[in-house]
């Protein structure tokens, strides 16, 4: 029988009221700054089967449409009133954690001996453990230099405590007491979800609330599926790069989206094995896994802002991620920096959709969101300290219909920044400049968002920094319709003195009392021929800082009087030149110049010849044969796709595998 429509949207607005009320509790009482600060935990209503039929949208979190919960919940006989479990383990559960920091308690939500629902949380927290502050390394090479695997287990059982479980978890980290913290704070966010749904079933009953969660659930699949049917059907490649892999190379995403009908089907064939590193996904290859669809859900969002922000959105998704590939690796393959690939896959997805709707989808944004750390011995007070001090994104990409946004992507949006108040009365010390980076974003008729500049000044002695996640180092984002690419990231360590030191992708660093690290993120790409964007537009943008003269002048053709007028007869010869055909993607120097060495079909060969081969030979293989193969590329000869076989059952013999 299906739900009144009045009722459904009261009691969609009801749900979405008490999964923000869950995040709201969280959020005031966390301990952690990347808790009550930047906001980075989730808290959900799941129904029984395991979808997500609650989720905040502004506070937390909110990509959790595709949680695969269904693994967990079925881990367990029975279930008890009380019962809470804890995990954080990517492999034992099915895909529900992706790293360990993210520490996640599940609780069953009873009426009358029956589970209704389950109330599901999140907390990353700042450290579980492992090689480095922080637990995440891109350098990690399996999960268990990575921190503490927690499989499920209840921490609370019908009500009890498990001391010898909390006490396991806390023992191997570096700040239990606020680990300890935030885990009360999602336990009193589950409580305040279990309240409120209480009182939701002592008003309309459970038979009601129980054929609502499906309704709500069916109504959002339906929206979405017309919406796809005005996607026009077909198949659309695309790929993109997250960088120096194992060897140097780029590690590379690909997918070729199937659109029919009301269905989308995504085909990650192409993308490269599972590397010795962090950047793997374990997605246990679940359909609509929430790290696979993000671009998708929020693009029929933004279409729609009516559709339910619940799994029913991803019903329609079908994924096939190959196995011990980056987006599916075996067993127990590192997988901590893995938001670096999640947010490259976003804009592998956004640039397919782009192929098939060209005029609806905006530029490639900064693609990074790098998470900067710092551990140190406060010498004031001789405590151990462990922290956060800012979430490093960068513009987004620019719009079919505006600019893009100043210093945050759409990518990593749910990121808050940290006031530097708080980080400088944490941490010791200093914020010596945090604003926008002039120059960086890319030009276009809508210019892409501009990066952020953040300088860290040490005050404590043998200061360890991490920074993870720190990506688009060389690969520019991407423009789009003309617009040109952004400006790709940098990290400056005693930035304007004698010793200073460009340092690439920060792994670990230490540091004395004055050094200073400057780090410089990424411009979004631009959309649409700079040329053909408002003089007075990009003259504004010249008096506030962001764009000099000189880059006027270059990009978009624009040339300024003395006191930041716009030289009309100037501009007009400088725009009057002839132009080139606009490009779909421009994609920057460094990748074109990648990509005439390594073509698609080069890169293909590479991955199915790779298949043949045992998983341990497989990351090995990939770098010597690309570096074969580039050796004979100096010496002129032309290496097709047909000898990259030869090549690698060559280096496997040189080995004397059998």
């Amino acid at each position: 029988m299906r739900t009144d429509q009045v009722f459904l949207e009261i009691f969609k607005n009801r749900v979405q009221a008490i999964v923000e009320e869950m995040a709201g509790v969280v959020l005031r009482t966390g301990f952690t700054a990347f808790v009550k600060e930047t906001g980075d935990f989730g808290t959900y209503l799941l129904s029984p089967k395991g979808e997500t039929f609650g989720s905040p949208l502004d506070t937390g979190y909110s990509l959790s449409l595709g949680i695969p919960a269904a693994d967990v919940i079925g881990a367990f006989e029975e279930w008890h009133e009380g019962d809470i479990v804890i995990c954080n383990d990517p492999y034992t559960t099915g895909g529900m954690a992706t790293h360990l920091p993210d520490v996640h308690l599940l609780k069953p939500f009873f009426h009358e001996g029956k589970v209704i629902a389950f109330g599901l949380c999140f907390v990353h927290s700042s450290d579980v453990g492992g090689k480095v502050p922080g637990s995440v390394s891109p350098t990690a090479y399996d999960i268990h230099q990575e921190g503490l695997r927690l499989a499920p287990v209840k921490l609370y059982d019908q009500g009890r405590l498990n001391d010898q479980v909390l006490r396991i978890f806390l023992d191997n980290c570096r700040i239990p007491e606020q680990n300890w913290g935030d885990l009360r704070a999602l336990m009193a966010g589950l409580n305040r979800g279990e309240q409120r749904l209480a009182e939701l079933i002592a008003r309309y009953g459970s038979e009601q609330v129980e054929r609502g969660i499906e309704s709500l659930l069916d109504y959002a699949e339906r929206k979405v599926r017309l919406l796809i049917r005005d996607i026009p059907d077909g198949e659309y490649d695309f790929w993109d790069y997250l960088e120096d892999g194992p060897g140097g190379y780029p590690i590379r995403l690909r997918c070729r989206m199937v659109v029919s009908g009301e269905e989308i089907f995504l085909d990650f064939d192409g993308t490269d094995p599972q590397v010795r590193a962090s950047f793997n996904i374990a997605t246990c290859n679940k359909q609509g896994h929430y790290m696979l669809v993000p671009a998708l859900i929020r693009y029929f969002r933004t279409l729609d802002p009516t559709v339910p922000w619940n799994s029913g959105m991803i019903r329609m998704i079908r994924n096939d991620a190959p196995p011990a590939t980056i987006l599916n690796p075996e067993p127990m393959a590192a997988v901590g920096a893995r938001a670096a690939t999640f947010i490259r896959v976003m804009d592998v997805l956004t640039g397919a959709l782009s192929r098939a709707q060209a005029d609806k989808l905006p530029a490639a944004g900064a693609g990074q969101a790098c998470i900067v750390m710092l551990s140190m011995t406060d010498p004031a007070t001789g405590t151990k300290k462990v922290g956060v001090i800012q979430p490093v994104c960068g513009g987004s990409g620019a719009r079919p219909m505006k600019d893009g946004i100043d210093g945050m992507d759409f990518a990593v949006g749910h990121l808050r920044n940290i006031p530097t108040e708080t980080a400088e009365a944490e941490m010791p010390i200093l914020i010596e400049r945090y604003g926008l980076r002039p120059d960086s974003a890319g030009a276009g008729l809508y210019r892409g968002g501009s990066g952020i500049d953040l300088r860290v000044k040490i005050l404590s002695p043998d200061t360890v920094m991490t920074a993870r996640n720190m990506e688009r180092m060389q690969f520019q984002p991407w423009g789009r319709l003309g617009g040109g690419a952004g400006t790709h990231g940098e990290a400056v360590k005693n930035e304007g003195t004698d010793e200073e030191q460009r340092l690439g992708r920060i792994d670990e660093l230490l540091l004395q009392p004055g050094d200073t690290v400057s780090f410089l993120s990424q411009g979004g790409g631009g959309y649409g021929d700079p040329y053909r964007r408002e003089p007075e537009a990009v003259a504004r943008d010249v008096r506030s800082g962001l764009l000099s003269e000189a880059e006027a002048r270059t990009q978009y053709g624009v040339a300024l009087t003395a006191d930041g007028g716009i030289d009309e007869s100037a501009t007009q010869e400088l725009r009057g030149g002839q132009r080139s055909q606009p490009q779909d993607f421009s994609f920057g120097a460094a990748r074109d110049s990648f990509e005439r060495s390594w073509p698609d079909e080069l890169q293909l060969a590479v991955g199915h010849a790779l298949r043949s081969y045992p998983l341990a030979l497989r990351d090995y293989l990939k770098r010597r044969t690309m570096a074969e193969a580039e050796k004979r590329m100096e010496r002129g000869e032309k290496v097709g796709p047909e000898e990259i076989g030869g090549f690698m059952e060559s280096l496997r013999r040189s080995i004397g595998v059998v």
